[in-house]
């Protein structure tokens, strides 16, 4: 259990010490992920690859002895309690002294060394993405049918051999802040159990397959995308915040931050770099992640970054600067838009805001992605979350997708789902494991990149 400095470190580590232990091995064998339509009725079979925290396993002491995230991480958690006032965000067995240790001595994100790390040594064998899809429609059996969306074609040329890039962004909504701070008051407790909830997060990502994927609020990291998603063949990062809200929930899964996973089999990782964003030249608590990456297909270089800015209304002024910060940073990873560029976020600012204009405007020349589905191609989509809380509905357009329009072309993009999907009670529901919806976009090389220079 993750705490405050003020906390107590002693009662942690009893629970820290003793987590199971998981060989690793080191496989070469890369994992085709296929196109073909997830159906959407959900089929029985008996969890494996999730793991169960109720079957006996081994203890040992190896998180005494620093073992790194990779040899000790169990998938999956107890129960979770339908409380408000008693819930479990996960299972502890699978959190590491070392991680508590740098949490509570953290006086900037740069010190989290092993959330910034991961060694190819530390990969599990390969797994089949149609089992572990097969499990978790398992555990969802309970559960309504997954929301039907479909893809927008956007080519203005349908000749292009190449084989397009599925880049997926997604605010998948922490665990400890959706059933400890955000008082969604129309979902029940019932629906954000986490053993169920990550089913629905794994069941929409295996759903579109996405070749590179951009998650914000990530506080579930080691104990279930970094072992699950590293052996579907994603290189994975995670970049956490210095400060996250999940550490005031008491039996949080520790900080929430960025993560952002490659698919090695079409992709090489050239440079990556982990930021800190500043406003008014101070450090903030919003962090950033950018890799330059190496198309293998194409041999062609681009940059994927994904972001989380600063949230609430009366912060405006903080996310413009936290915006041109990142634009900055860009800039310099990009030499000035010499590389292509693809940035992923919560903006947590509205069409509306000066953040938006900066991107908007900026010398990087870069588009919405969203945009492309209006009839006019100018306009944002009504909502990209949508949630009920004490203070009445919100329903806002938050979450982006832009790209160097010069560079890349858009061939798809998810159409989002209706408020009739939606439903009266909006997100999180049992349909739905966010407040925000995942946005999925086709891109594609552009042939002539200078003709929009």
């Amino acid at each position: 259990m993750y705490q405050r400095p003020a906390r107590s470190l002693c009662s942690a580590l009893s629970i820290l010490c003793c987590a199971p232990c998981t060989t690793t091995t080191s496989s070469s064998s890369s994992l085709l992920l296929l196109r073909s339509p997830v159906p959407v009725k959900r089929a029985l079979s008996q969890p494996a690859l999730l793991g169960s925290s109720s079957s006996a396993s081994p203890r040992c002491g190896c998180c005494h002895q620093g073992a790194s995230a990779g040899q000790c991480s169990a998938a999956v958690g107890p129960g979770v309690a339908s409380s408000r006032a008693a819930c479990s965000m996960g299972n502890s067995t699978s959190r590491l002294y070392s991680t508590l240790a740098k949490t509570l001595n953290s006086s900037a994100a740069s010190q989290h060394r092993e959330y910034l790390e991961q060694s190819d040594s530390e990969q599990l064998d390969p797994i089949d993405p149609k089992d572990l899809l097969q499990e978790c429609q398992a555990v969802l059996q309970k559960r309504p049918p997954r929301l039907q969306r479909d893809f927008v074609d956007l080519r203005a040329d349908s000749t292009s051999s190449q084989h397009p890039i599925r880049v997926m962004q997604w605010n998948i909504l922490a665990q400890a802040l959706g059933e400890g701070k955000d008082n969604f008051v129309r979902c029940p407790m019932e629906a954000l159990k986490w053993e169920e909830r990550k089913c629905l997060i794994l069941e929409e990502i295996l759903a579109y397959q996405p070749d590179i994927l951009c998650l914000q609020e990530v506080d579930h990291y080691f104990d279930t995308f970094q072992p699950l998603l590293s052996r579907l063949g994603y290189q994975c990062t995670f970049f956490p915040k210095p400060w996250s809200p999940c550490l005031d929930v008491e039996h949080n899964n520790g900080p929430d931050g960025c993560a952002l996973f490659f698919l090695k089999d079409r992709f090489t990782l050239i440079n990556s770099v982990n930021i800190r964003l500043t406003a008014m030249k101070l450090k903030t608590n919003q962090v950033a992640i950018a890799q330059t990456l190496r198309c293998t297909e194409t041999e062609k270089l681009f940059c994927i970054a994904v972001t989380h800015l600063k949230a609430r209304t009366g912060w405006e002024r903080f996310r413009s600067a936290q915006g041109c910060d990142l634009l900055q940073n860009l800039k310099n990873i990009t030499q000035g838009a010499e590389i292509p560029l693809i940035i992923c976020g919560d903006f947590n600012a509205e069409p509306t805001e000066e953040v938006y204009k900066e991107f908007s405007n900026s010398s990087l020349n870069l588009n919405s992605a969203y945009k492309l589905l209006s009839a006019d191609g100018q306009s944002e989509p009504p909502y990209t979350t949508w949630k009920i809380r004490p203070s009445g509905e919100c329903r806002h357009t938050l979450d982006y997708i832009w790209y160097s329009q010069h560079a890349l072309n858009v061939n798809s993009a998810l159409g989002l789902l209706t408020e009739e999907q939606i439903g009266p009670n909006r997100l999180p529901s049992f349909n739905y494991p966010s407040d925000h919806l995942s946005l999925v976009c086709d891109f594609s090389f552009n042939q002539d990149p200078d003709r929009l220079l």
